[in-house]
């Protein structure tokens, strides 16, 4: 794990929290202590320039290039008047460096496993496993490979009984 990612798993810490928050500014990075981090996240160049909302959420083994900021597409109006609820970076997305994911109204997700190109400017939610890329970004793409999660199971398939 990394300094700055040690770091940001540490920013809601009782004592250390405000100063945790200072030498992540120091890195250029302003992750609020609000913003949710699921376990695995993997920051890139010390995430230099990154800026999360405090409405931000971000799933298990999400990757985070520099400069990456995820925010309000309605920054002039007072927060409790916008109609932005939250973002969610769901497990396994990627965010390329540059890239901004903005929030006008509700919820916007990044769905599990998706790409974010380098300095796209996503302003809807994607589907699992999409490539996104440019400004305004648009789906290139389908992600190949391993990180689409394992369905759910209750347990071992049952057997066809008309196989006996």
């Amino acid at each position: 794990m990394s300094l700055v990612t040690a770091l940001i798993y540490r920013r809601r810490h009782r004592l250390l929290g405000r100063l945790v928050q200072e030498a992540l500014a120091l890195y250029g990075m302003e992750v609020p202590a609000a913003a949710e981090i699921g376990p695995g996240l993997t920051v890139f160049h010390r995430g230099f320039g990154t800026v999360l909302h405090p409405y931000t959420t971000l799933g298990a083994g999400v990757t985070l290039y520099n400069g990456v900021t995820i925010g309000r597409a309605d920054p002039w109006v007072p927060q409790e008047l916008s109609a932005m609820r939250r973002v969610v970076v769901e497990d396994g997305a990627v965010l390329c460096a540059g890239a901004k994911v903005v929030c006008k109204e509700g919820v916007l997700t990044v769905g599990a496993g998706t790409i974010l190109g380098a300095n796209a400017v996503l302003t809807r939610s994607t589907g699992p496993g999409e490539i996104w890329a440019g400004a305004p970004a648009r789906k290139v793409g389908l992600r190949e490979g391993t990180w689409v999660p394992a369905p759910a199971t209750a347990g071992p398939p049952a057997a066809d009984p008309a196989a006996t």
